[in-house]
């Protein structure tokens, strides 16, 4: 079941997406919203694969709003203003709803929303291992066994075991190659795979009995992992 929350500030408009939603079989509208503060604190606590948003409300613009959350739905714009189109595609929005829209409209985005977080999640089954450079040989590594990467000048060592491995290549680099679902960057020195985290706090994360410093440049980690703890 795809999960659903949907924010606007007519009350109206949110019982349109309810009563839409109600009659589409994969879908799971979990929450609406008239609150912006209130949906942001839902979308910390909670896993969402669908945001249904209006854009012109009076507390907080809509495409402001998504693009300041640390962890981001794929996202529908619900909106009575088409000249946010434009504005909307260019944050890799799904669709545009413009307004009063009728349900085959609205099943058709939804069904775009489908098959894009399907193709996301083939793309995650597929990446499960990376090839580096050892010496003079090439090395596939299991991503499930990466316990920590550390920056030491022009090479990185990555940390599994029996023991840990170094190559030649920035953290950058090998930040590129990794699932941004599953690692995640937290100093100019480290990356952490999210899963072999064991406690956090604001300033530090403790992975497999190694204490990891979080950057001071790094300063929205804290609260992605708070929201991805909470996603289970």
């Amino acid at each position: 079941m795809i999960k659903c929350i949907a924010i606007d500030d007519e009350p109206l408009a949110l019982e349109v997406v309810k009563e839409y939603c109600s009659k589409i079989s994969f879908l799971s509208l979990d929450k609406t919203f008239t609150d912006t503060d209130e949906a942001r604190l839902y979308l910390q606590q909670n896993k969402v694969d669908i945001l249904f948003l209006d854009i012109q409300m009076p507390d907080i613009n809509g495409l402001q709003f998504y693009k300041s959350l640390t962890v981001k739905p794929i996202v529908i714009f619900t909106t009575a203003y088409k000249d946010f189109a434009v504005e909307g595609f260019s944050v890799d929005a799904v669709d545009y709803l413009l307004k009063p829209f009728e349900y085959d409209r609205f099943l058709k985005a939804c069904y775009k929303a489908k098959e894009y977080l399907e193709f996301l999640s083939s793309q995650e089954l597929q990446l499960n291992s990376i090839f580096v450079k050892v010496n003079y040989e090439i090395m596939k590594i299991n991503l499930k066994e990466i316990e920590l990467i550390e920056a030491l000048d022009d090479y990185i060592k990555i940390y599994i075991k029996p023991s840990p491995v170094l190559t030649l290549m920035t953290l950058k680099s090998i930040s590129d190659k990794l699932p941004s679902r599953d690692f995640l960057r937290v100093h100019r020195s480290f990356i952490v795979p999210i899963h072999k985290i064991e406690k956090f706090s604001k300033s530090k994360i403790w992975i497999s009995g190694k204490e990891v410093p979080i950057g001071s440049s790094y300063n929205n980690v804290y609260d992605q992992l708070l929201s991805v703890s909470k996603l289970g």
